[in-house]
């Protein structure tokens, strides 16, 4: 598919004037309405902005390429602006952006990937940039798109990868091995992964060396390098803000640098690398590392929350959708009269079939968590003893019953799994490097599973019993608590709002989940309300209070009632990011408010996300309600307290800042 096929006319707006980056993602998302690309528009602007929170699609050099890929998309398409006198929209350069592209991509598929990437080859043409920004029609923007798209893919080669993740065909002589090889990475695999492999082809041919540029997009690597071909290279290139393999550089030359740098400093790159004096990288057997963001620069526990996190992203479906689905078995027993006894939520048929598909679902969660955590600290021999370790802290395996008990270890066994497991494994495979080469083929397949299982089963026996007494003390204390559970849904409800999406927040909605599994059901109610709220406060207060505002909050402020009510907390750190000293406080208090009253009217919640598409399987659901509403209320006042009103001064500032290049 070309990129003509994707991009209307309708969908094209010159010489447009912005005064800032939320101006032209609303002009741009309106493009894409008029245009019919859009099923939901207040779906894709969420996703968006939930993209934008992520860090700016701005690219530099008078570019942004704002995308998302959502369910409210209709089909693939593109929308584009030109701004002759620039916006602001937060380029790593600090130049105004003047031509924007949004993409906008349904959830299957991965055509846009390669359409993409054509993108990202042409607009590294600077010549050809200016003719856009100077074109009078959008037929004629269209035009040169297309004349350029023929002369960069004719339609012999169309069915070939882009050239963004092409080799450059320039050699040296008649030397015809890549003499520099590179991979390309960003968080979203989408804008920035194209550009970056497109700069340093381009600057490849123009210095006379053969390179190729292996691209971690989205929809997976493309022109993976291979091994002869890194063991021929001079230098290598890892320009990514994300994990990509590295093991396979392992006593090799190479420069790890951010993906921005691949865009903007291509040549540079290109020079360390054939320089010859690039550190030599080590593998150290984990699952990989991101450009500039090495083990060894961080803290001890930063490490450890990015294991903790690699697990956690890897359980959340298993979960959320398991749950769901057991909360709708309660549900529909509820709806049909069935008994609430022993086998409430099995009782009708529909019911049971919800229940035991949620149930296998939810049964992965705990080796899921322990296997990923694994994968991260050691990579593939990681994987084995986490996912064995967490299944058997499920089942409560010991050395009395080794195919466990009635019992769980929970979720602190699994946790303790996947660490302990992950740097047995991080550990062995160190001292396997002093074994016989001859027998480096029969590491990952023979020896390190065989001891790595012997390991984790005899230290999850091991400790499972002292796991199994912790939780059942922790799940005896919990209901013990009474009326003390108020001030649990105070503190869980407040951690929710301090950091909004950070480890604060993640800590309390861990502890939410592991309650589910415990059986308490209020401590989930209390963390999702607490994590709505902040969202929702600022929206009522955008409403009620405009004078606390500038006029870019109050256009920003409605598409927060859609991501509290979704249970989207991050829709407020822009606000919270702002004005951190007012906002978080305003947000923490509301958010403890609506924890407390959850907890005081013992509302339960079987299902860890959704929002209010869930609330019809919370328990006592009318006072959560009232709980919500209580909340917001409290935020947006405590906001209209602490907020002062903004000066026309004050607006003025807003606006140049908005506004200037």
């Amino acid at each position: 598919m070309r990129i003509t096929d994707l991009l209307a006319p309708e969908a094209i707006e010159l010489g447009v004037a912005l005064a800032s980056k939320n101006d032209a993602i609303e002009k741009l998302i309106s493009l894409h309405d008029g245009a019919g690309n859009l099923s939901d528009v207040e779906g894709y602007r969420s996703a968006i902005l939930a993209r934008e929170a992520q860090g700016t699609t701005a690219i530099g050099e008078g570019m942004a390429i704002p995308h998302a890929k959502t369910d409210a998309v209709a089909h693939p398409a593109l929308a584009a602006i030109t701004v002759p006198d620039g916006v602001d929209y937060e380029a790593p350069d600090g130049q105004p952006s003047k031509l924007l592209f949004m993409i906008a991509a349904p959830s299957d598929g991965e055509v846009h990937l390669e359409v993409l990437a054509r993108l990202m080859t042409m607009l590294m043409d600077v010549d050809w940039r200016n003719k856009l920004l100077g074109a009078a029609s959008a037929e004629e923007f269209l035009k040169l798109i297309d004349d350029k798209e023929r002369e960069k893919f004719p339609e012999e080669t169309a069915d070939e990868a882009p050239a963004a993740a092409a080799p450059a065909a320039a050699a040296a002589g008649d030397d015809d091995r890549y003499r520099v090889l590179a991979v390309t990475a960003c968080p979203t695999g989408i804008a920035h992964t194209y550009m970056a492999a497109e700069a340093l082809v381009q600057q490849a041919e123009k210095m006379g060396i053969r390179l190729k540029a292996e691209t971690n997009g989205s929809g997976g690597a493309k022109n993976i390098l291979t091994k002869d071909e890194i063991a021929a290279a001079d230098g290598i290139i890892v320009a990514a803000d994300k994990n990509v393999e590295m093991a396979r550089f392992d006593g090799r030359r190479v420069v790890i640098t951010k993906v921005a740098d691949g865009i903007n400093k291509p040549e540079e790159l290109i020079n360390r690398a054939l320089a010859g004096d690039a550190p030599v990288y080590h593998h150290s057997g984990g699952a990989g590392e991101a450009a500039g963001d090495s083990a060894e620069g961080e803290s001890v526990g930063r490490q450890i929350y990015k294991h903790l996190m690699e697990g956690v992203s890897h359980m959340l479906p298993f979960v959320v959708a398991g749950g769901i689905f057991i909360a709708l078995a309660f549900l529909i027993d509820t709806i049909m009269g069935a008994p609430q006894d022993g086998g409430f939520g099995s009782n009708t048929p529909i019911a049971a079939w919800f229940k035991g598909i949620g149930g296998v679902s939810f049964g992965f969660m705990l080796a899921i968590l322990g296997g990923y955590i694994g994968r991260s600290i050691a990579d593939r021999p990681g994987l084995l003893v986490g996912f064995v370790g967490g299944a058997m802290a499920a089942a409560g395996c010991t050395f009395a019953d080794p195919s466990g008990q009635s019992v769980s270890a929970g979720f602190l066994g699994a946790l303790l799994a996947g660490f302990v497991g992950g740097y047995f494994m991080l550990w062995f495979e160190k001292v396997c490097e002093h074994i016989p080469q001859a027998l480096d083929g029969m590491k990952p397949m023979l020896i390190f599973p065989l001891v790595g299982l012997a390991f984790i089963g005899l230290f999850m026996c091991a400790v499972n019993p002292i796991m199994i007494i912790i939780n059942q003390g922790i799940s005896d204390f919990l209901n013990s608590l009474g009326d003390a559970k108020i001030l649990l849904g105070i503190l869980l409800g407040g951690m929710m709002a301090i950091d909004m999406g950070g480890p604060i927040n993640k800590a309390a909605y861990l502890f939410g989940v592991a309650s589910i599994e415990l059986g308490n059901y209020d401590m989930m109610a209390a963390v999702m309300i607490g994590g709505m709220v902040p969202p929702l406060a600022i929206a009522l207060a955008c409403t009620l209070f405009k004078d606390r505002w500038t006029e870019t909050e109050l256009k920003s402020a409605p598409v927060n009632w859609v991501m509290g009510l979704s249970f989207i907390t991050e829709g407020a750190i822009p606000y919270a990011a702002a004005d951190p000293l007012r906002v978080i406080p305003a947000c923490v208090v509301g958010s403890a408010v609506a924890g407390a009253i959850s907890m005081m009217f013992g509302c339960t919640l079987m299902a860890p996300h959704g929002g209010i598409f869930v609330f019809a399987v919370v328990g006592n659901w009318p006072m959560y309600l009232v709980a919500l509403a209580c909340g917001t209320v409290v935020g947006a006042l405590m906001l209209r307290i602490l907020k002062k009103p903004v000066t026309p001064a004050e607006e003025k500032l807003a606006e140049e800042i908005a506004a200037e290049a």
